[in-house]
């Protein structure tokens, strides 16, 4: 038939699920960025060997690292240099007063384990109100779930004058740009290199979430984080108080100040 004998013997290399030791490691590397989010790769894997991850090397814990998402927030070199130039965008946010709802959603993702495996967690943030106005989950860090995010959030709430995000992959993707510029009237912005500050509160709200909810209450299954997400969501949307917000609820300053009604789930 004029086949190649190694294609007789070639066997599909499909999408394995991570293994068991995978999941405990990257839930370690999780819990251990967030009391310490300046350590990088050398540090982490210091650390999980305190934690027993005796036989763990540099190389895998980058790697893992970088699967992830997580970066180390502390300054490094040549941090002026950017990466796909064309799909990079400034940061438009220093010294703006943020004044009313739909000035500006801050969009991010963070890793969620378990210990029988993990997702990863898209949230949309509104900078004046706090509310979470769109979210997914993936147990992939492709952007088809961000942008489904994003979508879900312009229909339920309208659209932003501004959206911001880090320089991360899935945020200077072509699908995640084009879709941004396809609603024409939002304008990108994005965090400077290593400055992961700039987009604040999506950070202080995923830090909420983890110490909040996903620690104490440990789910053991990825179906159980789910729903505790659900619940999480409309807790923090409905009855979390916010120093910031003079003890206000975000949907109470979020409703009160836009014509738009529903409800983010």
């Amino acid at each position: 038939m004029g086949l190649p004998r190694s294609s007789a013997y070639y066997k599909s290399h499909g999408v394995t699920e991570p293994s068991q030791e995978e999941v405990d490691i990257k839930n370690a590397i999780d819990k251990i960025h967030y009391d310490e989010c300046s350590y990088g790769c050398r540090r982490m894997q210091k650390e999980l060997r305190k934690k027993g991850f005796h036989g763990i090397g540099k190389r895998r814990v980058r790697r893992y690292m970088d699967e992830m998402g997580i970066v180390a927030f502390y300054p490094g070199p040549n941090l002026s240099k950017r990466d796909l130039q064309d799909r990079t965008y400034p940061y438009l946010l220093r010294n703006v007063p943020i004044t009313h709802v739909n000035q500006v959603w801050g969009i991010d993702i963070t890793y969620c384990g378990t210990p029988s495996g993990f997702m990863y967690l898209v949230a949309i943030i509104d900078w004046h109100s706090r509310l979470i106005v769109g979210w997914a989950m993936s147990n992939t860090m492709q952007s088809d779930f961000v942008i489904r995010a994003v979508e879900e959030a312009i229909k339920t709430h309208g659209k932003p004058e501004i959206m911001n995000s880090d320089q991360g992959s899935q945020f200077t993707s072509k699908a995640y740009i084009e879709c941004i510029k396809s609603k024409e009237t939002i304008r990108i912005s994005m965090n400077g290199k290593g400055r992961a500050r700039d987009n604040a509160r999506i950070e202080r709200f995923f830090r909420n979430y983890n110490w909040e909810r996903l620690y104490p209450e440990a789910p053991e299954t990825v179906t159980e984080l789910k729903q505790m997400t659900v619940n999480y969501m409309k807790h923090y949307n409905w009855n979390r108080p916010h120093q910031s917000l003079e003890y206000a609820t975000p949907s109470s300053i979020y409703y009160s100040q836009n014509d738009v009604q529903g409800q983010v789930v």
